[in-house]
């Protein structure tokens, strides 16, 4: 559960959302706009969840240390993400 509603297109989460793609950020005081919801978070990795190609939410990991997301948790978070999203013909 977020801090605080964001916009789309603000922030990383907000980007991520917009553009329909998964960001990693190695310093999140070096994105442009980014939006701390503790002053602990170092870095962040947002996948965005798509349901129909439709952003439906996002999963956002922060974490305290710099640059400490890479491809493998890309990887492993898309397959979770994935594993979320309830395909239309099942949810009616």
């Amino acid at each position: 559960i977020a801090c605080t509603r964001i916009k789309k297109g603000k922030g990383v989460c907000g980007t991520s959302w917009a553009d329909q793609k998964t960001l990693i950020v190695p310093d999140v005081e070096q994105f442009p706009g980014h939006i701390a919801c503790s002053s602990l978070s170092k870095s962040e990795i947002v996948i965005p969840i798509i349901r129909n190609n439709e952003v439906v939410g996002v999963l956002d990991v922060d974490s305290v240390a710099y640059d400490d997301f890479d491809e493998t948790d890309r990887t492993y978070l898309q397959e979770l993400v994935d594993s979320l999203v309830i395909p239309q013909t099942f949810a009616n």
